[in-house]
């Protein structure tokens, strides 16, 4: 986009390779899930790159191709034994600081607004509150994973408050989206999402963050504990 600095890109670029990174070390280094989501960056930057998504007049809206991959493979790793098998696997205290790279997001999305490319609505300065589980996340995780003076309760409790947050701002660009279902910031539409490199904030890093919050939550209810090496498998 030729309104947005080069460096805002370079910016979220590095917010997403963190967010792959950071979620690396939470499958305690296995390399083909990272592997599977590289080549999905990959492919949708070549898709992106040829205009395909910023043709918005169509049914179904071509965002849904951003989108549907990931939420049903996430779908998939919660109905499928395999899928709970490496859900097992993964180190909760890795996917909560993950949360951290909320900040940079936001950050990136306070400069496409000032520069046009979202509504004010979807930054800090307007309806999204999100930047707050980002802040807290480190906090989070040291009295809850090593100093070990937060319980399962206020872990669930700031996981739940988090994912809100998170579906809270998900809802507000998907209806500031310029598709056939706008429904807000029509002076000024969320366009940004429609870009390389942009594209990777709904394929990739929130579906990720999703991803970790559902993880967690399932764990601590399920095993009851901030300690999940008990049920770490082979």
């Amino acid at each position: 986009m030729e309104t947005v600095p080069l460096y805002v890109s370079v910016l979220f670029g590095g917010t997403t390779l963190l967010t792959i990174f950071l979620f690396y070390r939470a499958t305690r280094n296995a390399t083909a899930a990272i592997l599977l989501i590289l080549l999905w960056l990959i492919a949708q930057s070549i898709v992106s790159m040829t205009g395909f998504y910023t043709h918005t007049d169509v049914l179904p809206p071509r965002f849904l191709f951003l989108v549907l991959p990931p939420l049903l493979l996430i779908l998939l790793m919660f109905i499928t034994n395999s899928g709970k098998h490496y859900i097992d696997k993964l180190d909760i205290k890795a996917l909560t600081l993950l949360h951290s790279i909320r900040i940079p997001v936001e950050i990136v999305l306070y400069f496409l607004a000032f520069n046009k490319a979202i509504p004010e609505i979807m930054t800090f300065e307007g309806r999204n509150l999100d930047i707050l589980s980002g802040i807290t996340a480190p906090v989070i995780y040291y009295f809850g994973f090593v100093n070990k003076r937060i319980n399962k309760t206020i872990l669930l409790l700031w996981n739940f408050a988090c994912l809100a947050l998170l579906v809270n701002i998900v809802t507000t660009a998907i209806l500031c989206a310029p598709t056939p279902f706008q429904q807000l910031a029509f002076e000024q539409p969320n366009i940004a999402i429609l870009y390389f490199p942009f594209v990777w904030l709904p394929c990739c890093v929130v579906p990720l963050v999703l991803f970790a919050h559902l993880v967690t939550i399932r764990k601590l209810l399920l095993y009851g504990t901030t300690d999940m090496s008990h049920v770490v498998t082979s």
